[in-house]
């Protein structure tokens, strides 16, 4: 059966977010309805508003959540009712050339889908009061009471971790210590040095500690994430505005450069550092992002030796094996959550929320339900 429910919805790039009663349509036979207990605000849904990341409106964001599973449709085997899921953004066929290639982040149907704001079915999961479609964010759009997606993004986390801490997993805290763990694949007693100290950077950060990393080097402009950082597992802290982070990296390496960048400050001149500062044949790994239309400028001679540099947007997840390792290290203390969450409030003022994320005031703003 269909069910309303609050959510909040885009209808227009650079106006606030709308405040209004949508509806589901019934579950579909591989779908699961999910009450959304949790859901935090990335700088990607911030793109959408601000209209630097095109998608067809209206349209409702999110995709940072986690909650219970409500309603299973009949072909669900391996989910259950009361389940405790954190959901992922990246759906995939399975049987495609990239997924066939170990690449689901690059699924042919995800990237023909996504732009369009509907799940692989062709289908809109929730429509205005007045019956006029809705899309939704990366396969989600999680600002809502509830969220119908198909059951392979619904994956099952240990009941003890709690909502606002589960649902930082879905996204930035995957891809931060997906990136050091997954991707670059740190090595013990490696040099790292971790270039944004948001919420994508700060899971690098303890990413690179739980892999071993004898030194690791945070870099930002600002003071009190600095002290963020420090307290997760940065060895050196490096203020961009008084420092510069390419000298440090040498210096702290007696001029060689560091083994691992990881950037997460998505910013030209960051990423055009971020070659400057590491060694021969080290690497470099991608996770900011500017708009898709801009271009960053390099000095050639920092692409050459052999470096290797890469652009990762997930963080090399698995979600189905790496979502609960990452709920189940929080709750071993290996993994820290809490220190990424710096305001907490409802729905009803989610625009607060980006308002903060804008000005830089935020690492992690939760919406609780």
């Amino acid at each position: 059966m269909s069910s309303d429910f609050r959510a909040a919805v885009l209808h227009k790039v650079g106006t606030p977010l709308a405040i209004e009663t949508i509806t589901a349509p019934p579950v579909g036979p591989d779908d699961v309805r999910v009450r959304i207990r949790a859901t935090s605000l990335c700088h990607t849904d911030l793109e959408v508003i601000d209209g630097s990341l095109r998608n067809p409106l209206p349209m409702v964001l999110g995709h940072e959540a986690s909650g219970i599973i409500e309603e299973i449709g009949r072909d669900v085997t391996d989910l259950r009712v009361g389940d405790h899921v954190v959901l992922s953004w990246n759906p995939h066929c399975g049987h495609c050339f990239q997924c066939d290639r170990d690449q689901p982040i690059l699924c042919d149907t995800y990237i023909e889908a996504g732009p369009r704001g509907l799940h692989f079915d062709g289908a809109s999961k929730a429509t205005l009061a007045s019956g006029s479609p809705l899309t939704h964010l990366m396969f989600l759009g999680t600002f809502a009471e509830y969220c119908v997606v198909p059951s392979q993004q619904a994956i099952v986390v240990p009941k003890d971790i709690p909502f606002d801490r589960s649902c930082l997993i879905g996204c930035g805290v995957m891809t931060g210590v997906g990136a050091a763990l997954n991707v670059a694949k740190i090595h013990q007693g490696d040099t790292v040095m971790v270039f944004g100290c948001g919420a994508v950077g700060l899971a690098a950060i303890q990413g690179a500690r739980i892999a071993g990393a004898g030194t690791i080097i945070a870099v930002d402009l600002d003071e009190s994430k600095l002290q963020i950082a420090a307290k997760l597992g940065a060895d050196q802290c490096v203020n961009a505005t008084k420092e510069d982070p390419v000298e440090t990296a040498r210096s702290a390496t007696g001029g060689r450069g560091v083994d691992v960048v990881l950037e997460s400050a998505g910013h030209p001149i960051a990423f055009r550092q971020t070659t400057e500062a590491v060694r021969l044949g080290g690497q470099v790994i991608w996770l900011g992002k500017i708009n898709v239309a801009n271009d960053v400028s390099f000095r050639w001679g920092s692409l050459m030796g052999e470096k290797h540099l890469r652009r990762s947007s997930y963080g090399g997840a698995r979600p189905r094996r790496d979502f609960p390792l990452l709920a189940q290290a929080y709750l071993d203390g290996r993994l820290k959550l809490n220190e990424l969450i710096t305001h907490r409030m409802k729905l009803d003022s989610i625009n607060e929320g980006f308002h903060l994320l804008r000005n830089g005031k935020t690492i992690r703003t939760v919406i609780e339900f």
